[in-house]
């Protein structure tokens, strides 16, 4: 039952981030909202990155940063930013396709070589609580990005203001 709602969330989450990154128009990837923040192109692999995350908690104990070895691809264009999405989400699908009740349960922790980021905690919490909230967190962050470029904003949860009427 646990599996059937982690995949069933990542599945429709999925096709609102695809929603969300197939957006950006080409032209907007190396824009900033501010001098800290992302580029739109790193924002929308940030969020694409944290996909992978599923495999790595479901599949291992720790994530250790100064192991962790993500390529995030060409990001150049929306479309391998979205090609590298759907790349993800397959793996990820597996990934909870092959995970149960017990593994859930099974302690998972973030380190950066000796210095540990996240205490162990349930896997099953990490997904919810770091993976899944903070791909929504940086949706969010993306969604203002496109509205403040005066680009359109489409529909998650419903139409957005650039949908209606």
């Amino acid at each position: 039952m646990l599996k059937t709602g982690l995949l069933h969330e990542l599945l429709h989450e999925a096709q609102n981030t695809k929603k969300l990154i197939a957006a950006i128009p080409d032209n907007l990837l190396n824009w900033k909202l501010t001098e800290k923040s992302m580029t739109t192109a790193e924002l929308a692999s940030h969020i694409v990155g944290l996909y992978d995350w599923y495999e790595r908690v479901i599949q291992h104990s720790e994530l250790d940063f100064h192991k962790y070895d993500y390529k995030t691809g060409d990001t150049s264009k929306t479309e391998n930013i979205l090609a590298k999405l759907d790349e993800n989400i397959k793996n990820a699908k597996a990934a909870i396709d092959n995970f149960d009740d017990v593994k859930a349960l099974e302690k998972w922790r973030l380190v950066a070589g000796a210095v540990e980021l996240i205490p162990p905690m349930p896997k099953v919490a990490v997904l919810r609580s770091i993976v899944c909230n903070h791909i929504y967190h940086h949706r969010g962050q993306l969604t203002m990005y496109l509205r403040v470029s005066g680009n359109k904003v489409p529909g998650l949860y419903g139409p957005s203001a650039d949908e209606k009427g």
